[in-house]
């Protein structure tokens, strides 16, 4: 009996993606960036809605926490772009709707990495004179925190939706990976309901960080360094 379409066949070889490790690489430059800006910071990063003198504080007094954070959401940014081609390759071998998941990952990928590089050039330019200025500081730190939040979120959501859709339709992720990866996907394309309620604010970083795991994980599995049996 024939396999179905878009199932990996039963003791057939994986595929190999290299490539496909970036995905550690985005959650690895992400958290870096970040942790390393708080750490380097002598004021609490200022959240949404926080005064000028707060965003002075924390982006003027120095700039290297600005410019570390900035750094790696660009880095991350750029991990971002060769891993969609990743999942994009993984989602043509998913079988029937194939095109649509891949077309998913493509944009979704796009989007994030676009959002994400968007998000560090606004924490870049809060280091320099306009972070000075009372006005064009909280803009950039609200322009800064919807590109790499909400908009961030949804973009990310897609991705790490197709990722999971397409490692689960061929069998190249595990059930419980893919499953986890259907979670964050659904949490990080509702993630933009934060601009209609501040209720919603906890659906950016639980889908973030779980979509930086569930990509580092499968990453590393696309890519062979993952070298347990796949069922």
């Amino acid at each position: 009996m024939r396999p179905r379409a878009g199932r990996a066949r039963q003791g057939a070889a994986p595929r190999r993606d290299p490539g496909a490790l970036s995905g550690a690489l985005v959650g690895i430059s992400f958290i870096g960036g970040a942790g390393g800006g708080v750490a380097l910071a002598d004021h609490p990063y200022p959240r949404p809605g926080s005064t000028p003198e707060e965003i002075r504080r924390y982006f003027g007094e120095s700039s290297i926490p600005g410019r570390v954070s900035a750094t790696g959401q660009f880095i991350s940014a750029a991990a971002l772009i060769r891993f969609t081609a990743s999942v994009a390759e993984l989602a043509g071998r998913a079988g029937p709707g194939a095109r649509k998941v891949r077309a998913a990952a493509i944009a979704g990928g796009g989007l994030a990495a676009a959002s994400l590089a968007a998000s560090a050039a606004c924490a870049a330019a809060l280091t320099g004179r306009r972070g000075q200025q009372d006005a064009s500081a909280t803009a950039l730190h609200s322009r800064g925190f919807i590109a790499g939040g909400p908009v961030h979120g949804a973009g990310f959501g897609a991705l790490v939706g197709a990722l999971s859709l397409a490692g689960l339709r061929t069998g190249e992720l595990p059930r419980p990976l893919a499953v986890t990866g259907l979670t964050a996907a659904a949490a990080g394309l509702l993630s933009p309901l934060y601009l209609v309620t501040e209720r919603a604010a906890l659906l950016i970083p639980a889908a973030r960080v779980t979509g930086l795991i569930v990509s580092g994980i499968a990453g590393a599995r696309l890519s062979g360094h993952d070298k347990r049996i796949r069922r």
